[in-house]
């Protein structure tokens, strides 16, 4: 089973000079997670510009990221496309480069119908190799992965939850009615992550917790005991990071945010540019406030 609580939505960083994978800032950044109590990592995602990836940058980042983690968190890796056959090839790639899940997006821009997408899940996680997690993201992929689909999906043995960015919370409540022993479901929004946790969600797949990986694990732990004055402060003194992410498309903060803290560059690949001037002067405010404003090698 996925681990409860929070799992990072991995950003990739890339060098700026010749715009190759920065393995090293990546190694860190692992690091960094991992030591502030992050359960698991979702790697290759939207967050890691899964996009911009060929195979053979995906298999070496998958690969990577399941050495380096060296058995302290299972890796989940996007293997998401627009069409099923592509889908099942990249779940084998991330197989064959030792990922323990997948976490499998609703087919972009083809706007399947519903029947469609529940075939397209089942023959992913029959096809594919390995145990997947869907991922319902209608904001990006341009159809909605339905509760109903998603209780015909939950009966498949292979099929281990979902990750849901829809954020009504009478979506999430349809879908925490499809709970069970090998079944869970998991936010995929940070500004309800705490709303979704305490209605009874397994845990957060989050983009915040690349920048502030304890107090995020800290929000979860806190709303898994039920120490709610806690996780509200919590969630509180992250909102203004949780508004920050989202002044323009993910993951182009986020990695602005990681460049200041010192992992990598704030470069993404094309068409995807780096954040603003105008907003660099609120995310170093943001940043402070957080106490995140030394280097990230001297964060303790």
């Amino acid at each position: 089973m996925i681990p409860s609580g929070s799992i990072c939505a991995l950003a990739t960083p890339f060098r700026a000079t010749d715009d190759t994978l920065d393995l090293d800032a990546c190694g860190r950044l692992i690091d960094w997670l991992l030591a502030g109590g992050t359960h698991a990592l979702a790697v290759a995602g939207s967050t890691g510009e899964a996009a911009a990836l060929d195979d053979a940058e995906y298999s070496a980042l998958i690969s990577f990221a399941v050495r380096h983690a060296a058995g302290r968190a299972p890796v989940l890796a996007g293997s998401g496309l627009s069409s099923t056959r592509a889908t099942v090839a990249r779940t084998r790639l991330a197989r064959e480069a030792g990922a323990d899940f997948a976490l499998v997006a609703a087919p972009a821009y083809v706007r399947p119908t519903q029947e469609g997408m529940y075939r397209h899940f089942s023959e992913v996680a029959e096809q594919g190799g390995l145990p997947i997690m869907l991922y319902n993201v209608p904001t990006r992929t341009a159809c909605d992965l339905l509760p109903e689909t998603v209780a015909r999906l939950a009966t498949h043995g292979n099929i281990l939850g979902i990750k849901e960015a829809v954020t009504d919370a009478v979506r999430m409540h349809a879908l925490l009615a499809l709970r069970r022993e090998g079944f869970g479901v998991w936010s995929g929004d940070d500004p309800t992550a705490l709303r979704a946790l305490r209605a009874g969600a397994d845990g957060v797949v989050s983009v915040a917790a690349n920048v502030v990986p304890a107090l995020f694990a800290a929000l979860c732990e806190a709303a898994s005991r039920g120490a709610d004055a806690e996780a509200t402060d919590l969630d509180a003194r992250l909102r203004p990071l949780f508004a920050l992410l989202g002044v323009e498309p993910n993951p182009i903060p986020v990695k602005w945010c990681l460049a200041r803290l010192g992992f990598g560059e704030p470069h993404l690949r094309l068409p995807l540019l780096p954040l603003s001037a105008g907003h660099h002067a609120e995310a170093q405010r943001v940043l402070d406030a957080l106490g995140l404003a030394a280097p990230a090698a001297r964060l303790g």
